[in-house]
């Protein structure tokens, strides 16, 4: 796959939340969706899936990641909008393991 350097994203901390990505792995797409949480610390980041409509982590080191290309002619549809919740997640991103003792 050719990758338009324009469009490469090396790293989460070029991401915002709302960014639209597109996780590609040996030529192949992967995942597609709106950025919905980075932790830049580890550079990994949270999407939408927009096929799937789950959450998904992104790990940027192993995937390649870009911005989606440009728009196609003006009589292409535009997919329905995703809405993505504002609340933040209960979750933990890493949970510390239990220390036996």
């Amino acid at each position: 796959m050719d990758v338009d350097e324009a469009r490469q994203i090396r790293s989460s901390a070029e991401l915002n939340v709302g960014d639209e990505i597109e996780a590609w792995h040996n030529g192949k797409l992967f995942h597609r969706g709106p950025v919905t949480q980075t932790v830049t610390g580890v550079d990994l980041f949270w999407i939408l899936d927009a096929r799937t409509g789950t959450r998904r982590l992104i790990d940027a080191e192993a995937l390649v990641i870009l911005r989606p290309a440009a728009p196609g002619p003006a009589n292409t549809p535009s997919p329905a909008p995703v809405h993505t919740s504002t609340q933040p997640s209960h979750m933990p991103l890493f949970q510390a393991p239990v220390l036996v003792g």
